[in-house]
């Protein structure tokens, strides 16, 4: 007989004596048996440094299956733990809620209402796209003293913005554009926002936030009375690739709470579930994306300007594909620099990660990283729907903040303060809303104040300002007329116009042209200086994936996909992704001479593939555990 590890005994506790054990994971001492796993753990953590919140749930104990047994994971019950609001995602939104919330509850003196946050990265930051510039109106006002040097826990690593540049770049030359008043950064600060999350985490724990990275949220769980969300499940570890649990197999943990906030960040895997089940898109456009891909390099002194931004637009896109590029000078002779790609381009045979390797070679950026090194690389997608793509952000037991719901600032090229405010706006709401119905048998929590007080936020009306700027490039006006009619819009009309410009069709997938109906595009070799093949780039994610594990971007027939899509699209599945996860193998046995390969491991959760897929038919998911991309 062998038995598990209780993790909801741990997740149930808070250390009253700080230092001495540090955050409880439940990969801790996963190398020992599950007995000797207790004992140690009862050594280290001794009961008078316990404070048991309430009573826990355990699960019985249970023998795993042996080779031959037929065993459903699924058969086997989960432990569980009720804490007052579960949050679901680690980035700025998520923390923001997380701290705001025991604020609020500190200052009223009810040290016992739990806010436990949960995330899929090993450690927090570890998910989180660095080289940022962050506007601080959010920030200063749920930390005040956040970035003064009086301050011991202040942020260390902002870089004040020093000068702005805005660029149109031809093949070998940049032609000096006005930047928009949107885009002026005096008074901002160019951070490493995996720093900045890391750092929102201690915040979070000393106010008495429960951090639990490492636990990837992979279902959502509904009420069977009101089929309102009661909260999530984390994914099951130690399955097979072929769906057989291993000897090291582990059932998730249920989070139960009367509020749950999903902050998982751009197309988020829970979240569209949430959309789809409670119809939130009903009054709103489908949303829109882009694929942002960035490096960080350390460049020589010489071409290094702390402070200074640069932004561009034209080169290398094609004009029937919107994007542009950014350069950040930051910290210590460090640099970011990355594209951005409206994921609604036409053309199949473009390659979002070829563009970017195409771009570092134009003057204005090699001139800035020759002879430096580039020490990291991500790629992640991005909401560019914007006002118009909102969706409905309250539902019954929940809400939706930050990237998740699509509060991007596409024209200013900033979310985090906006996705800070919504997560201290919708902690604001679960906070009141909890305290007038106290009791588990009040019935559904549904945040109404919420939505009232987004409405009323600067969220909605700096969006709704710039709500025709993106539309605006791919209406009959085109890239030109789309500068222009923007700049009229920022300058003169400043979202005063009584029309409001649509997106177009469905979603990005709907905008692929069949591969036959577009040239084909080839590019330049890397020279491993400037640029770099995708597999050294993908080396610098640090990418971490199990192989003996399930395949976690889902199709549901690797066969007739290809036998569907490689004639229409001659494998834009290759080229969309930014990190050799799909291929297409020649093969003589198969049909069409192609196989269709997923290399899952490679995946560096950008989540593209689920958004740009014409077929709509790949499903991404959460894979076990947090091992996965880190970005410094």
């Amino acid at each position: 007989m062998a038995s598990r590890w209780p993790v909801a005994s741990l997740a149930r506790t808070r250390l009253t004596t700080p230092g001495i054990f540090s955050r409880p994971s439940r990969r801790a001492y996963s190398h020992y048996t599950p007995a000797r796993r207790r004992c140690l753990l009862q050594q280290q953590t001794p009961n008078c440094l316990l404070t048991h919140r309430k009573a826990f749930s355990t699960t019985p104990w249970r023998r795993f299956a042996d080779v031959d047994d037929s065993f459903d994971p699924r058969q086997q019950d989960r432990e569980t733990d009720e804490v007052d609001v579960c949050i679901v995602g680690g980035g700025p939104a998520g923390l923001s809620a997380a701290i705001r919330l025991k604020q609020l509850a500190n200052e009223a003196g009810k040290d016992d209402f739990r806010v436990l946050l949960i995330e899929k990265a090993g450690e927090l930051g570890a998910h989180i796209l660095s080289g940022n510039v962050i506007e601080s109106s959010a920030v200063d006002e749920l930390l005040p003293n956040w970035n003064d040097t009086e301050n011991p826990s202040r942020f260390e690593h902002a870089t004040p913005a020093t000068k702005d540049k805005m660029r149109f770049l031809r093949k070998n030359s940049a032609i000096p554009i006005p930047a928009p008043p949107q885009m002026k950064n005096h008074g901002n600060y160019i951070i490493s926002l995996n720093q900045f999350c890391k750092w929102l985490g201690e915040r979070a724990e000393e106010v008495g936030v429960e951090v639990y990275p490492g636990f990837a949220a992979s279902e959502v769980l509904y009420s069977k009375m009101d089929g309102s969300v009661m909260g999530v499940a984390t994914n099951d570890l130690g399955i097979s690739r072929s769906g057989k649990p291993k000897a090291s197999f582990e059932r998730g943990m249920e989070f139960h709470a009367r509020v749950t906030l999903f902050a998982e960040g751009c197309h988020g895997s829970l979240t569209k579930q949430i959309i789809k089940k409670f119809d939130l898109r009903r009054d709103s456009q489908s949303q829109t994306y882009g694929l942002g891909l960035k490096e960080v390099w350390e460049v020589k002194p010489e071409s290094f300007r702390k402070g200074e931004i640069v932004h561009t637009m034209g080169y290398p896109l094609p004009s029937s594909t919107y994007g542009g590029g950014w350069l950040y000078h930051f910290g210590d002779n460090l640099v970011s620099l990355g594209l951005v790609v409206g994921l609604d381009y036409p053309n199949p045979w473009l390659s979002p990660y070829g563009e970017f390797q195409k771009m570092k070679h134009h003057p204005i950026y090699k001139s800035v990283i020759q002879g430096g090194k580039c020490i990291s690389y991500g790629a992640r997608a991005l909401n560019e729907g914007g006002f118009q793509s909102i969706p409905k952000c309250a539902f019954p037991g929940g809400a939706l903040i930050g990237d998740t719901a699509g509060f991007l600032n596409v024209p200013k090229i900033k979310g985090t303060h906006t996705a800070m405010r919504s997560g201290m706006l919708a902690a604001q709401a679960a906070y009141t809303a909890l305290i007038a119905s106290p009791n588990m048998d009040n019935g559904t929590v549904f945040l109404f104040n919420y939505e009232d007080a987004l409405r009323k936020s600067s969220i909605w009306s700096e969006l709704k300002q710039v709500r025709n700027m993106r539309p605006s490039f791919h209406s009959w006006l085109g890239l030109y007329g789309g500068i222009m009619y923007s700049g009229l819009e920022a300058y003169i009309f400043r979202g005063k116009t009584p029309w409001t410009l649509k997106h177009k069709g469905p979603g990005d997938y709907a905008a692929t042209k069949l591969a036959s109906e577009c040239p084909k595009i080839e590019y330049p070799k890397p020279d491993n200086e400037i640029s770099f093949d995708i597999l050294t780039s993908v080396s610098r994610t640090g990418t971490n994936h199990e192989e003996d594990q399930p395949v976690h971007l889902q199709v549901e027939d690797w066969e007739a996909h290809k036998n569907d899509q490689y004639p229409k699209y001659k494998g834009i599945e290759n080229r969309f992704c930014p990190a050799g996860v799909y291929e297409y193998v020649e093969d003589a046995n198969k049909e069409l001479g192609v196989k269709f390969q997923i290399n899952a491991q490679n995946c560096i959760h950008c989540k593209t593939c689920d958004i740009k897929a014409p077929a709509q038919d790949i499903n991404w998911q959460t894979p076990q555990g947090g091992r996965d991309p880190t970005t410094p």
